[in-house]
């Protein structure tokens, strides 16, 4: 076995003999250091030693990635944990054991996401994690995270105050669910301790006047079509837009809006109804699940229309079916962009569609039990953000009060009724 001092020269001087399936080389001066060449060419530094009776290899690095030099250093290093009792091929296994962040992450949508939460839920979480998080720190492994690769992440999304706490919450939720299989301690939590930015509700109400707007764009869009929009922020855009070039949404997905308008479901609640859920007759699509469980969604006539006139797609079972065979469609993204541009309502969320259905509701005087029935919420404080919208009372009452005090100063005179003095 040749033996000699390891230096660039030696080492690039160092062949596999035709025949042989590696040829060492170890340095004269640090005993358990060398380097194997290979058939291929490839030659990789290596130390060696004894532990527990037995011969043990630790590959350091290849040839050309590492200088002679470097490699030393690494086998003087593995070398002394040997001469101290160390197994650094045990330790070495046991590092190449523990997951990286992407890897728990993923386990934790399949074992623990997928099984007990919502569908909605694992969509959100996914595109968390593929948008942001993962990017970030998914190739760090868990036990390595620390609170200041968390917070700069968090900090770097500063123009995404709401999508920031919720990538927190989720680095949180992972790493809990990881510290209750033993795999890091709870009390080292990296996302422990960073505060979350200030969120301002985003409560959006149409009025009249904007929900007639949004109903002549969706007839337009159904019909003669919307006029061409270009996109100029994309370098492959047109710059210039065909004559008279329109562009019509299918039936579909204006039923969808109008059924979102007209019921204040939530957007999946809609897209995932089935026709088998649909009573006409009753008026009431039954819902098997949804955020807060089973649920109806109560149909009104004009919503019945809507459902009537919606085309049946064969062997697809879905209300607003998809591009996928027997599939629900997957979003409206690119049809209500559309119809809220020609409506002149940029910047209104399809959510805001069930704020302002609860908003329609409250200025009626419907009561905030009756409102929180309608959009299925299981707790009455989360209807109650819709209580000041109730005016009527209000002006009911300052109008009783209004007249009362009114007469009185214009000297109009009424029956008194004393008070009965107490004992």
């Amino acid at each position: 076995m040749p033996q000699g001092r390891i230096s660039k020269r030696s080492v690039d001087a160092l062949t596999c003999p035709v025949g042989k399936d590696r040829e060492f080389l170890w340095d004269d001066a640090l005993a358990g250091f060398g380097v194997g060449a290979f058939p291929t060419g490839k030659k990789i530094y290596v130390a060696q030693f004894r532990k527990d009776g037995r011969s043990r290899r630790v590959s350091l690095g290849e040839h050309g990635r590492l200088t002679p030099d470097e490699a030393r250093s690494q086998a003087k290093t593995i070398l002394g944990q040997v001469e101290q009792g160390a197994d650094p091929v045990d330790e070495r296994r046991k590092a190449r054991a523990v997951r990286t962040f992407r890897e728990v992450s993923d386990d934790f949508i399949k074992l623990h996401v997928e099984p007990k939460r919502k569908g909605g839920t694992k969509i959100d979480y996914e595109a968390l994690l593929r948008n942001f998080i993962n990017p970030a720190i998914g190739s760090t492994r868990i036990v390595d995270l620390r609170r200041v690769e968390v917070a700069r992440l968090h900090a770097k999304l500063a123009d995404k105050p709401y999508s920031a706490n919720r990538v927190l919450a989720l680095i949180s939720s992972v790493w809990n669910w990881a510290a209750k299989r033993d795999e890091v301690e709870f009390a080292a939590n990296p996302a422990k301790g960073i505060e979350r930015n200030k969120e301002r509700k985003r409560d959006r109400f149409l009025t009249s006047e904007e929900f007639s707007r949004l109903g002549d764009a969706l007839r337009d869009a159904e019909t003669v079509g919307l006029a061409w929009a270009i996109d100029e922020t994309n370098p492959k855009a047109k710059h210039v837009p065909k004559e008279n070039q329109r562009t019509i949404i299918d039936p579909h997905a204006a039923g969808a809006i109008r059924l979102l308008i007209l019921t204040g479901a939530r957007l999946r609640e809609i897209l995932d109804a089935k026709w088998e859920n649909v009573d006409l007759e009753r008026g009431i699509i039954h819902l098997p699940d949804s955020k807060t469980g089973a649920k109806p969604i109560y149909l009104s006539a004009a919503a019945q229309r809507v459902l009537t006139d919606l085309p049946h797609i064969k062997d697809n079972p879905y209300v607003i079916p998809g591009e996928k065979n027997g599939a629900p469609r997957a979003d409206l993204k690119k049809p209500w962009a559309a119809v809220t541009r020609a409506a002149g309502l940029e910047g209104v969320r399809i959510h805001d569609l069930r704020h302002s259905f609860a908003s329609f509701g409250a200025g009626a005087s419907l009561g905030l039990p009756i409102i929180g029935k309608l959009l299925g919420h299981s707790q009455a404080s989360t209807t109650h953000r819709y209580a000041h919208l109730d005016a009527d009372p209000m002006h009911r009452a300052v109008e009783t009060i209004g007249t009362a005090i009114s007469a009185a100063m214009e000297g109009a005179t009424g029956k008194v009724v004393p008070f009965k003095k107490s004992k």
